[in-house]
Parts: structure tokens; sequence; C-alpha cells
């Protein structure tokens, strides 16, 4: 059996590179030939209007990037995924993932996706501030739709800084979200594969209101609740992920809220501060899920 694991072609390295890297050492050690190889020699094509599947020589794929264009073509073309195109679609758009997420009792912050604007000499309107002041309050939290690693994720303390982040980010999609203060730079990350928790940890951050790793946190080894895990693998299932990683915030009285869902969570710090190997977990989740498919 040989496997295929694609990259992004330019971003990879530290952690990034790390996923990549112990994934294919797990999967060789299993007897499973693995490629790892960037997107860049375009995986997929269109011509005369049928797509042709470069990589048919693979019995699987490990998609660890968030090109949605070679993705949706290679499942198209019948490449067996993991993580599929929808979930990691949903998971790459952070409003597109608290939506999908609504009405199904998950509980997570007060959210507000922000008017489209396609103009960028726009100026925002002092009445859209203050409506979103009105139902958030301040502190409050704006998120860029799509970014990694606590990027494009700022905290607006006054009336004056959220009107200047707004004009900023006017021509991009982003979101408001209510600030949950007892949370402030701390979070729980809980991977799943297979609709199975494997573990915890919480994440601690050097003093910025943001918990993320690769951001200058740090890692605490964490005993997840019952209520936590049900809530964990729930959401798995309803964006339909294989493997993720499952961030909460939790509020004054230890009750969990979804932060944020990752199709493609890296696992460098997680796995040294556990001590458990998620590439290997995930490797042989792959294996016997193939079989299930003969």
């Amino acid at each position: 059996m040989k496997g295929l694991i694609l990259t992004n072609a330019y971003t990879n390295t530290g952690d990034i590179a790390y996923q990549p890297e112990r994934l294919k050492e797990e999967f060789e050690k299993m007897g499973v030939q693995i490629d790892v190889r960037p997107n860049d020699f375009f995986p997929i094509s269109i011509f005369n209007g049928e797509i042709e599947n470069n990589v048919s020589n693979y019995s699987f794929c490990i998609f660890l990037d968030k090109d949605k264009y070679a993705l949706k073509g290679l499942e198209k073309a019948g490449v067996k995924i993991y993580n599929a195109y929808e979930p990691i679609t949903v998971c790459d758009d952070k409003m597109l993932t608290y939506l999908t997420l609504a009405n199904n009792c998950i509980p997570m912050p007060k959210t507000l996706p922000a008017p489209l604007c396609f103009d960028k000499s726009a100026t925002v309107k002092e009445s859209t501030v203050d409506a979103i002041i009105q139902k958030l309050g301040l502190p409050v939290i704006v998120k860029e739709c799509f970014g990694s690693l606590g990027k494009g994720v700022y905290l607006a303390k006054s009336k004056q800084e959220l009107t200047e982040i707004c004009q900023n980010l006017k021509d991009k999609a982003h979101l408001f979200q209510e600030f949950v203060s007892s949370s402030y730079g701390k979070d729980i990350r809980i991977i799943v594969i297979g609709g199975e928790v494997i573990g915890a940890i919480m994440r601690v951050s050097n003093g910025d209101f943001r918990s993320n790793i690769s951001s200058g946190g740090h890692g605490e080894i964490f005993t997840p609740t019952d209520q936590m895990k049900n809530l964990a693998v729930k959401i798995s299932k309803v964006l339909n992920l294989d493997y993720c990683g499952m961030d909460f915030l939790l509020s004054e009285d230890g009750t969990p809220t979804v932060c944020e869902a990752n199709s493609n969570a890296f696992f460098k710090g997680f796995e040294k501060v556990t001590g458990i190997n998620v590439a290997k977990k995930y490797a042989e989740f792959i294996l016997n899920d193939l079989k299930k498919c003969k």
C-alpha cells in the first residue's frame, strides 16, 4: 500500500513540517510507503472537460492543506481523502463553522458575522460599531474568518479600538464574538480521531489573550470532563471530521464553550506534553478505515 500526504507548497517549517514527518514515520513502521509532496505539482487538472487524477497510484491521501480546489478535484476523481472536502472547507471558515454547529445544542459564544464590504474606500458606520457593542459588549473579540495559529484574532477593549479594527478589516470576511473573560489566555485543546477522544491539554499564553502554543504559549496536561469529551465527539460528528483538534473556552463555573474546530490541528506540542503518539493513532485509524471500505 502507498499513501500520499499533501502539504502547502509555501508553508512547511516548524510545527507545520513536524506533522507530515511524524505521520510518514508511523505509517512506514506499519509497512505503508508514504510520499510527502507539496501541492504545487498539480495533483489534479481539467482536460477536455474531465478531471485528470495525477495521483491515481496512491491508495489514500492525507490532506494537510486548505487548498479547496485541489481537494475538491481529488475527491471528485475518487481519491480517498482524510479529511474530506466539506469538513476542511467548513473548518477553514470560522463563521461557516459556527453556522454549521448552530442548532445542534452546542454551546458557543454569541457571534455576529460582519457585513460584507466590497469597497476599500468605504468607511464603517458608527451605528454599525454601536450595534456590535450593544449586542456583545466590550471588550469584544474580532476574528478574520480565514486564519490559523492565532493570526487574525483581535481583542478590542474600547469603541475606538473596535472602530479601527473594523475599518482595517472591512473588505475581509470577519466576525465579532463575545469575550469570555474567564478564559483569558487559556483554552482546552482536545484531539479527536475517528470519533474518539485521545487526549487533551490546557494551552496557556505568555500574557497574550490568545493561547496558541505556536505563538509562544505552553501546554499542560489536562483531564477533560465527560461533558467536554462528549461535546468534542459530537462536534467532530456534526462536522464529519476524521481527525480534528477542538478548542474550548471555560466559563466561570468550568462549563465548556466551543472556540474553534481545527481540521488539521498541529500536534507537536500535544505529543510533547502528553506523551500520546497522535501520529500513530491517526495512522491506525486510517488503515482500519480503509479495510472497512474494501
